[in-house]
């Protein structure tokens, strides 16, 4: 079954840290593009960060230099580390696949063309 599930979300206090995890089946993991993609309440969802097949990485700027992509792929699964977490990073955190013949930049969501569930990421103040 091809299919994303993440875990790893939670409640945090702002300033604390969470690892969100992708666990991948039913496609080659280590060929996809893979991208980590938030919602808050009453907003469109957005970009936070992607990962290439070949380890490039890319950030939303409201997210640069305290999430970190990774991604294990003898595990096939990727991670997003989240350090110094803010009240304004409460949202649900979804794993995606970016099509293969995605043609447009990594922070497009309609490139991406499998969706995981989601995983709840809240931070009190």
């Amino acid at each position: 079954q091809v299919q994303l599930v993440e875990s790893g979300g939670g409640l945090v206090q702002a300033g604390g840290s969470l690892r969100l995890s992708c666990a991948a089946s039913g496609f080659t993991f280590w060929t996809a593009d893979m991208g980590w993609f938030r919602q808050a309440p009453g907003r469109e969802r957005e970009f936070v960060a992607a990962m290439s097949w070949s380890r490039t990485t890319l950030y939303a700027d409201s997210v640069k230099g305290r999430f970190t992509i990774s991604r294990d792929n003898a595990k096939s699964t990727a991670y997003l580390q989240m350090n110094s977490l803010k009240p304004e990073d409460t949202a649900i955190y979804y794993c995606a696949r970016r099509s293969p013949q995605a043609v447009t930049v990594f922070g497009d969501r309609n490139a991406y063309n499998l969706w995981g569930q989601g995983t709840q990421v809240t931070v009190s103040s």
